[in-house]
């Protein structure tokens, strides 16, 4: 007990906050690797440095020799190949508040008009057959998509969203930015999912939805052009044909609730369900 009060009777608000600096940055790092190519390559680089007191403790001099020599190469490699992410990166450092833990101030009575203006819009796109693409942004930036578009920082409404969508207008062909509530830009470009195991059916607008929630941690709401139904994309996987409740769930995920995993493990078990189905029948 004595040792313990020791130890935090030496903590001073220096290490204090060395420490959340240290976390800060740890978990930064974590959020923003978490859904890249990225990914892979860390967890490889911990193997190998695994692999090291390993080698010192059982004197395996040839393993030693080669990570080592590997390690000095793999570095400047890693510089080179990832040179998108590690800029990724430093852009999202820059962008992000270290004591901004939510980006929007919660009101009730807003929220729900968001959310009827929203489905108002999406319901009409898709009873036109009008193809639209909405992002939610969450807590990863996305000024570099916004920068890519024409800016608005207009309320939502019904109305604008549906003008915007309108074939044959400057801005329809585009994705359109949302956070908060409010349209931040319109017209924007996306980039387009690797993915190769994609249906053939799937469209250009449906594989940047895709694309757009693999770099980031945002929700994409799509509408077809050909079939009016109505898709949301979250964590690189694309849910389709969902219904107006589903879509009004989602929504109130995104501007009521805090968690959203509920929703997301509901409509993957309701797909999973739909694919037994099939398989039953057959």
């Amino acid at each position: 007990m004595e040792q313990i009060k020791l130890i935090f009777s030496n903590i001073g608000l220096n290490s204090v906050v060395d420490i959340a600096i240290v976390y800060y940055i740890l978990y930064s790092g974590y959020m923003l690797i978490r859904d890249m190519r990225a990914k892979q390559l860390v967890k490889g680089i911990v193997v190998l440095l695994a692999l090291f007191p390993i080698s010192n403790i059982f004197q395996l001099h040839m393993l030693k020799y080669i990570l080592q020599n590997t390690l000095q190469v793999g570095i400047i490699a890693v510089v080179v190949v990832f040179q998108p992410e590690i800029r990724r990166g430093l852009e999202f450092i820059g962008r992000t508040s270290m004591f901004s833990f939510t980006t929007m101030d919660r009101n009730a009575k807003t929220s729900e008009h968001v959310i009827k203006e929203i489905v108002l819009a999406t319901s009409s796109l898709a009873r036109q057959k009008i193809g639209a693409l909405m992002i939610f942004e969450q807590k990863t930036g996305l000024h570099d998509i916004i920068d890519t578009g024409t800016k608005i920082n207009a309320d939502i409404s019904s109305g604008l969203l549906i003008n915007i969508f309108i074939p044959n207008t400057p801005l329809h062909d585009g994705a359109v930015v949302i956070k908060d509530y409010s349209i931040l830009a319109a017209g924007c470009f996306l980039p387009l999912t690797d993915n190769n195991l994609l249906s053939k059916d799937i469209g250009t607008r449906h594989r940047a939805a895709i694309g757009m929630t693999e770099k980031s941690d945002s929700i994409a709401l799509i509408v077809s052009e050909e079939t009016g139904y109505i898709s949301y994309a979250v964590e690189g996987r694309l849910y389709r044909n969902i219904q107006i409740e589903e879509l009004e769930k989602l929504l109130s995920n995104i501007y009521v609730e805090e968690d959203k995993s509920n929703i997301f493990d509901k409509w993957r078990n309701r797909n999973e369900d739909k694919r037994n189905i099939k398989e039953n029948e057959k």
